[in-house]
């Protein structure tokens, strides 16, 4: 379906109490946002200027804000068991236990970039835009940013110049067969130095080594949770999300090699994307095959 790694996990019910999801942090009066402040310090994020901002969004409208958690997929889920509507964010500076796609481990130095999950209610049918509408917010934020044309690498690698900028993790638990919540976990480099961090720094990307400035994160989080409500609005509607999904993706095309099952690797033209977000790989020997959820290892 595109969306990454979908885990099967039960569901427990429970009571879910607004005030759980208050944020840390003061409500103050603040100028207008901008996200091309020149000289932003590290500090910790507004959350309650952000929230205030989103009020009544889908996505957003309640953001649970904490400095340090293991991990924000595992503190959102926690939420959802316990309720938590759709929209419902939580950010954190620092993830002791942040992970990507195939449980690797998140460069995540606090203070510099975001870190967040956010909670959606997809029936089955809506499941795979999650994916779809994650990575098209992530974009068109990036872009609004940067001013540049970020593309997507299948499935969900958000890149700006060839240099990944973001990933996405998605993950859902389900019950009799259908779906009771989906995470949608962003990580986004905002004002990241990679140089500074030899293991990604031929890589990796950040808002702020695209344009050689800092950003303020309050700016570009009110935009990635708006964006992200937008895109999930579209898809509730009936509208399909696969055509703009597709028209970001720089695989289409290319000789790929992809990882899926258990490591297992194939190679082939990257020829199309199905309405689930399935990739469809043309093989030398002529034979199509559809992958559902994988990792395109390398592009050429």
């Amino acid at each position: 379906m595109g969306e990454g790694d979908a885990r099967k996990r039960g569901f427990a019910g429970g009571r879910f109490d607004l005030a759980e999801v208050e944020h840390s942090g003061r409500v103050c009066e603040n100028p207008p946002m901008n996200p091309n402040e020149t000289n932003v310090a590290a500090k910790p994020l507004d959350a309650a200027r952000v929230q205030a901002a989103l009020a009544g969004s889908l996505v957003g409208h309640r953001i649970h804000y904490r400095e340090t958690v293991g991990s924000t997929m595992d503190a959102a889920r926690e939420l959802a068991k316990r309720g938590a509507p759709e929209g419902v964010a939580v950010v954190a500076e620092r993830q002791t236990k942040g992970r990507g796609r195939f449980d690797r481990a998140w460069v995540s130095p606090p203070f510099e970039n975001l870190y967040l999950t956010v909670i959606l209610r997809p029936d089955r049918a809506l499941l795979p835009s999650a994916n779809m509408a994650a990575a098209l917010a992530v974009r068109q934020t990036a872009a609004e940013m940067t001013g540049a044309n970020p593309t997507v690498k299948w499935p969900n690698d958000v890149r700006v110049n060839g240099r990944k900028i973001a990933g996405i993790l998605i993950e859902a638990e389900f019950e009799g067969g259908e779906p009771t919540f989906a995470l949608v976990g962003i990580g986004l480099n905002v004002n990241l130095d990679v140089s500074r961090h030899p293991e990604i720094a031929d890589t990796a990307a950040s808002l702020r080594s695209a344009t050689g400035r800092a950003f303020e994160r309050e700016a570009v989080l009110e935009s990635l949770l708006r964006n992200l409500g937008e895109w999930q609005s579209r898809a509730k509607s009936g509208e399909p999300l696969a055509p703009h999904w597709a028209a970001s993706l720089e695989t289409l095309g290319k000789r790929v090699r992809l990882r899926w099952k258990e490591g297992e690797e194939v190679e082939g033209v990257a020829e199309s994307v199905d309405a689930q977000g399935g990739l469809t790989l043309v093989r030398d020997d002529g034979a199509r095959l559809t992958v559902a959820a994988g990792e395109v290892t390398s592009q050429a």
